[in-house]
């Protein structure tokens, strides 16, 4: 699912047009509260897994979606790419092809200059509507990752299990309407347990630990008008391999014309990664809802 230069601009413009189209999707949530779409795939924040499913579908619906991150810094950029779909308003699946670009200190002939990583992503609303209830929608979630080579996880930097890896997270979302002065407010809280250098990237566990780590992740959203919204974010990372791999963060805003699409824009932080110190720089994603 990789997309070509030279495809950029059509598929830009193909996202676009959705916002000159009437709504599309499930007429059961309000507006925003589908979230955005995650570098790895699921419905949520930027960084971060939501509670809420990727998709504007009520109890008697379904929805779809496609989205594409990219992320740039210093020394390194990721692209992510993918689909997810909602069923019910119970049940989301997802799928996102990362492709993480790498310095030339660290290619070699097998990767090319590229780390490629398919995730496959599965959530389950267990209790709650991040809007309606009185008490927070919780969900749990899982991301099943595998590399397509694991030179870079094994040889360089000794990632204790290299190819594939799973993450099992558990996340509460709750939109407060009309908290502060009028304009609505939503934060959400995960818990994921993970044995993963880098989203995997960098392979799995290493020589400081081998064994599942639970880390926490959050965000936080002030929506300032029904179209835009502002926030940060923060996740916790194990350090395996003895790089010191950083905690991310980021502070975005988002627009949201209609429910068939949505813009985000982000200042990310993720700090050191396999010994490059302060990566920082510009994070933006497109999500279209197609049905």
């Amino acid at each position: 699912m990789k997309i070509k230069a030279s495809l950029w601009p059509l598929f830009i413009a193909s996202i676009a047009s959705f916002m000159t189209l009437p709504t599309l999707a499930g007429e059961g949530k309000l507006l925003a509260t589908a979230g955005l779409s995650q570098v790895e795939g699921s419905g949520g924040g930027g960084l971060v897994p939501w509670a809420t499913l990727a998709g504007y579908d009520s109890r008697d619906e379904t929805s779809g979606s496609v989205f594409i991150t990219n992320v740039n810094t210093q020394d390194y950029r990721l692209s992510s790419q993918g689909i997810a779909a909602g069923f019910y308003d119970r049940v989301e699946l997802s799928y996102a092809k990362q492709v993480f670009h790498l310095p030339v200190s660290l290619t070699n002939a097998s990767t090319g200059g590229e780390i490629e990583q398919d995730i496959i992503g599965a959530k389950v609303r267990l209790y709650g509507d991040a809007v309606y209830s009185n008490y927070p929608q919780l969900s749990i979630g899982i991301q099943h990752k595998r590399l397509a080579d694991a030179f870079v996880a094994k040889s360089v930097v000794g990632a204790g299990h290299s190819e594939s890896g799973t993450d099992l997270y558990l996340a509460a979302t709750k939109v407060h309407l009309g908290f502060l002065d009028g304009y609505n407010l939503v934060w959400n809280l995960a818990a994921r347990a993970t044995k993963a250098n880098e989203l995997g990237l960098l392979g799995y566990g290493g020589k400081n630990k081998a064994s599942y780590d639970v880390m926490f992740e959050g965000s936080f959203g002030v929506l300032v008008s029904p179209h835009w919204v502002v926030g940060m974010e923060y996740r916790q990372k194990p350090d395996n391999l003895g790089l010191k791999e950083d905690d991310w963060k980021d502070v975005f805003v988002s627009y949201i014309p209609n429910k068939d699409i949505n813009v985000t824009a982000a200042w990310v932080d993720l700090g050191s990664i396999a010994g490059s110190a302060k990566q920082t720089g510009l994070y933006v994603s497109l999500t279209g809802y197609v049905w």
